[in-house]
């Protein structure tokens, strides 16, 4: 059988000729400059996360997902697959194009080869032209030639991104000590599902489009320390009238001394918030008081787990859907805590939020080695790293965070909530 090969190239003409000419291994570059290609990437996904949905003829590729029943044997892959892989390899090439030689350390919970049920392997990298794209995507989707005209446009967009922040970063670092962890579509159910009209709770959705987040976090290599991180959330408010979404986007960066985040205007009226809160605590209801943590859970959480959160937490418990939307809630500051007990999230999942919240004064820790942790020794916190594999583990659970996690905005705090926590879970939860 034949192979098809899609084959995408840089967005420049020139993007692999720079490439060739001037990859060398002790580049070092501004790291305002990568975290801005990074924020601009990330809106450029998010653009394609959005007109998936809201382009007609895009939008009835992403319906067909819910449908039963067998699939085009044509179709190489679905089209859920098609557009996480978009996303990934559109900040991949755009990375190395930017930065020559930065590519090769992008890894992603997608891969980019695939094989159809008529036996054609497909790879999916980016184009040159937008023409040259619409004619292979043609191939990919059985001939859909609407889906592919908006789905390239789309692609070749000019996307521009500016934070005056980012000017005041004058720190410089070298370009092969980073690694980069990309999740495309976090949360694809909620993306493939579509809900537009869930109501949130205290500012937190359980689910429904605004769950769905593009992360993107850079490491050390030699470390494995979340450095910057970026989450973009393509879906954060809708136009009642065209039915066009807005998002937002929050990134972090934490190296050596320098530690700035997009939020920090926020969290200056925070604090003037939280020191006239103070000034009259006596207002506090009794529940606040003998509850003082909030706290995001999954709904598989654990019993046990969801029981001793009930006795730190009472009714501040909430439920949402995605790894990252429920970073991203302890990053806005809706809650306190994101805990999970399960080994179910991946480096990809946690990286951007927890270099983000790094920079903030707080991280992101293995949940089944704090439980186990002697405070009274003095051990430090196990923070979370990302450049090295669990032994003896195969395919992506290589990279799964295995012992759970906790996120957190304050180190005091975490100390707290751990101690707490504890007291309330049964002895044999803290050594399992």
């Amino acid at each position: 059988m034949e192979d098809i090969f899609v084959v995408y190239c840089s967005d420049s003409p020139e993007g692999r000729c720079r490439f060739h000419q001037h990859r060398h291994w002790k580049a070092r570059f501004r790291m305002s400059a990568i975290l801005r290609e990074l924020l601009r990437v990330s809106e450029k996904a998010a653009n394609i996360a959005r007109a998936c949905r809201q382009q007609e003829a895009l939008f009835q590729l992403l319906i067909e997902e819910k449908k039963e029943g067998e699939k085009n044997k044509k179709f190489a892959v679905d089209f859920k697959t098609l557009a996480d892989v978009l996303v990934q390899e559109v900040i991949k090439q755009n990375m190395e194009n930017k930065f020559p030689g930065l590519g090769k350390n992008i890894l992603g919970e997608e891969s980019n080869e695939f094989t159809n049920d008529l036996g054609e392997k497909i790879i999916l990298r980016l184009c040159s032209t937008e023409e040259e794209t619409v004619e292979l995507l043609s191939k990919v989707l059985n001939g859909n030639k609407l889906a592919s005209e908006a789905l390239a446009k789309v692609v070749h967009q000019d996307v521009t991104f500016t934070d005056p922040t980012l000017d005041s970063i004058e720190i410089s670092i070298p370009q092969d000590i980073l690694g980069i962890w990309v999740d495309p579509i976090d949360s694809t159910y909620q993306y493939i599902k579509g809900s537009a009209d869930i109501k949130s709770n205290q500012g937190i959705f359980p689910s429904g489009l605004q769950c769905v987040t593009i992360l993107i976090g850079v490491y050390d290599l030699q470390t494995g320390v979340p450095l910057m991180g970026v989450i973009n959330q393509p879906f954060v408010s809708q136009d009642l009238n065209t039915l066009r979404w807005k998002g937002q986007c929050y990134w972090g960066l934490s190296y050596m001394d320098t530690n700035i985040h997009s939020l920090q205007r926020l969290d200056s009226t925070r604090k003037n918030s939280e020191a006239r809160s103070q000034m009259t605590e006596n207002t506090s209801s009794e529940a606040e008081r003998s509850h003082p943590f909030s706290a995001v859970i999954s709904t598989s959480e654990k019993d046990t787990i969801k029981a001793a959160l009930s006795r730190v937490c009472g009714e501040r418990i909430f439920r949402a859907a995605g790894a990252g939307y429920k970073s991203l809630c302890v990053v806005q500051g809706l809650v306190d805590i994101y805990i999970f007990s399960e080994d179910t999230t991946f480096k990809w999942d946690s990286c951007a939020a927890h270099a983000i919240l790094r920079a903030m004064g707080g991280g992101m820790v293995d949940l089944r080695e704090c439980l186990q942790r002697n405070s009274e020794m003095g051990l430090d916190l196990p923070q979370l790293v990302y450049h090295v594999e669990n032994e003896g583990a195969a395919g992506v659970d290589r990279w799964a965070n295995k012992g759970g996690l906790i996120a957190y905005r304050s180190r005091k705090q975490l100390e707290t909530f751990l101690s707490l926590l504890i007291q309330n879970l049964a002895p044999v939860d803290t050594c399992t």
